[in-house]
């Protein structure tokens, strides 16, 4: 298979993990219940759930008003769009992706 297909299917997966994560943090916030580590939602969008987490603080309106996580979320998305950019563009490094 190509590795396209398997960074595209982690991509996805990861993103979704990170969209139902916010749903359940929220839903345990309404219900005063153990949350789940903010340390914890900053790493699955480090690891590429940058779009899921950032989705899923807008439509549950889950951790909006905390500003690392409004400014944060964006600044890492930003930062893997760079690095995926930098890694397609870059004449230095010849991987057969596409």
């Amino acid at each position: 298979m190509e590795p396209i297909i398997w960074i595209i299917g982690y991509l996805l997966i990861i993103n979704l993990v990170a969209f139902i994560t916010m749903w359940s943090d929220k839903q345990k916030a309404k219900k005063k219940a153990w949350r789940i580590p903010e340390a914890t939602l900053f790493m699955l969008a480090i690891i590429g759930g940058s779009i899921g987490s950032i989705a899923g603080m807008y439509t549950f309106r889950h951790k909006t008003k905390h500003m690392k996580f409004v400014v944060f979320m964006p600044v890492i998305l930003a930062v893997q769009v760079l690095l995926i950019l930098a890694l397609l563009l870059s004449p230095l490094i010849n991987i057969n992706i596409l």
